[in-house]
């Protein structure tokens, strides 16, 4: 019970964060798991495995309901999103046999290296190209499968990765961030279900545990991000957007230089 309250407290700090900054939850979720499992009892070995593959398990959780706001709004581009899921579950698939070998130290490295893009990438309005042909069925297939690579990699949603790719292919950025959240749900489940099936014989991982998915943490952080989530989002409107660009790129600076020279 004190593990579990211990994480409604971290998710509801991660929704807050994620709703004012306007990410999903994954940046925030993996640093926090990733400095709170050991004490779990997951061992160094599997620590970074176990922290995107629990990210992506919450983030599973909590896809649905922004799927839903954006739906209702008509900010889907369900034909854009329907090419390119097939793409993003077989890359996200691959991603968890590979992070099962890849030494966790690379992992927490390149983490860090992502989030250090990321906040670079941030202080820059995202580039937009209206008039320009909507790619064909193959292009957004691949595309998809190289997102969801890197989002299962890294353990996030993948929307600072699609959001800025559909912009930049001529969608207009309603649409851009609501093919985004869309494409969160099949990089969340068939991310969880790869760290499930690759961590399924792993050593050192913590009680409640199945494969690299700690379900405490899934529990606990799932329901805090979901109901804490708007409430930053409100608080987004009210900072002006500079103010919170600014904060969105020190916070990936810090913890991305933490995660690459720890």
């Amino acid at each position: 019970m004190e593990i579990l309250v211990f994480y409604v407290i971290a998710g509801a700090i991660a929704g807050l964060l994620g709703g004012l900054l306007g990410i999903g939850g994954g940046m925030i979720l993996v640093p926090v798991l990733v400095y709170t499992l050991p004490a779990q009892g997951v061992d160094s070995a599997v620590l970074m495995q176990t922290a995107l593959g629990t990210s992506l398990a919450t983030i599973a959780l909590t896809a649905v309901s922004s799927i839903l706001a954006h739906h209702r709004r008509g900010s889907v581009p369900w034909h854009v999103v329907s090419r390119m899921t097939p793409g993003i579950v077989l890359g996200t698939l691959l991603a968890g046999s590979l992070a099962a070998v890849l030494p966790g130290a690379l992992l927490r490295r390149g983490f860090g290296a992502f989030l250090l893009f990321v906040a670079l990438r941030s202080l820059r309005p995202p580039r937009r190209d209206p008039g320009r042909a909507l790619p064909g069925t193959w292009r957004l297939m691949g595309a998809g499968g190289g997102i969801g690579l890197l989002s299962g990699l890294t353990g996030i949603g993948g929307g600072s990765l699609t959001m800025p790719y559909l912009s930049r292919r001529g969608l207009d950025l309603k649409s851009a961030i609501g093919g985004a959240a869309a494409c969160g749900l099949p990089i969340a489940i068939s991310g969880t279900i790869s760290y499930l099936i690759a961590g399924r014989t792993a050593a050192g991982l913590a009680p409640g545990s199945s494969g690299f998915i700690y379900w405490p943490a899934v529990a606990g952080m799932g329901i805090a991000t979901l109901w804490c989530a708007p409430y930053g989002a409100r608080l987004a409107h009210r900072l002006p957007e500079r103010g919170v660009r600014a904060i969105f790129a020190g916070f990936c600076v810090l913890v991305g230089l933490r995660m690459v020279l720890a």
